[in-house]
């Protein structure tokens, strides 16, 4: 009997579990990690339809410049959660961002 095929939205959810606290990634290395280097918008997607959010953090999913983008819960809910984890956010983007930066 094989295994079923995952589904984009489900790698996504796999990848992010391995995403540690105190660290961000972008919408862009997660779907290059996925297998798909031009499919942020459906990361984005696929964080937004989360069933098992905060603890798969999606969260931890911000702009290629650091800014928060989207969350299902609302900004403010993200950034409470990512200052829980030690990561700044002004502005609306996150501080020292090469050094919060989760690369798979």
């Amino acid at each position: 009997m094989s295994k079923a095929k995952k589904s984009f939205d489900e790698k996504i959810w796999e990848l992010l579990a391995k995403i540690p606290r105190g660290k961000v990634t972008t919408y862009k290395l997660l779907a290059k990690a996925a297998g798909n280097a031009n499919a942020a918008r459906a990361v984005g997607n696929a964080c937004n339809k989360n069933p098992d959010s905060p603890k798969v953090p999606c969260h931890r999913v911000v702009g290629s410049d650091g800014s928060i983008g989207g969350y299902a819960h609302g900004i403010r809910a993200k950034i409470a959660l990512l200052a829980k984890e030690g990561v700044v956010v002004r502005r609306g983007k996150v501080q020292d961002f090469n050094r919060c930066l989760y690369k798979f």
